[in-house]
């Protein structure tokens, strides 16, 4: 599985825990930053990991900022990306069973490291069982992009 991870300057202490975390279960992660000290655009870098969740050269994205919300709103711009901002495993295993989301956000500010381990955690092991209920709401959310 192959997952990429960003962050704005508010959450690089968040990102190098999941990174690390992520690497020591296997998975292969690329990181698209930023780095400790780096001012960035949260919108760049939300762009640039969802691009490549919708072009399929990753399976997943992990987005995080301070309250995860800019970086949800500014994935879910681009065509072919449903991500959730998450702060707890309930909606996380709801939002991969029920729509099928391929990004997730996280609020640094908002959950503490190892809970936005266990929210990322159950969000990558969760599989949509595409039951056709499901699967009519996932498409008729695909016909509304532009």
């Amino acid at each position: 599985m192959k997952i990429g991870i960003g962050c704005d300057h508010s959450a690089c202490g968040h990102k190098d825990a999941i990174l690390e975390h992520l690497k020591e279960q296997g998975y292969d992660v690329t990181d698209f930053g930023t780095q400790e000290g780096v001012r960035v655009d949260y919108p760049a870098i939300a762009k640039t990991v969802a691009e490549k969740v919708a072009d399929k050269t990753l399976d997943f994205g992990i987005l995080i900022c301070g309250t995860g919300i800019g970086m949800s709103m500014a994935a879910n711009k681009v065509k072919g990306i449903r991500c959730a901002m998450l702060s707890d495993t309930y909606s996380a295993r709801m939002t991969r069973d029920h729509n099928d989301a391929n990004m997730m956000s996280l609020g640094a500010r908002v959950i503490g490291i190892e809970l936005a381990k266990d929210v990322v955690d159950t969000f990558l092991k969760t599989e949509c069982p595409h039951t056709p209920r499901h699967e009519v709401r996932i498409k008729m959310i695909a016909d509304m992009e532009k």
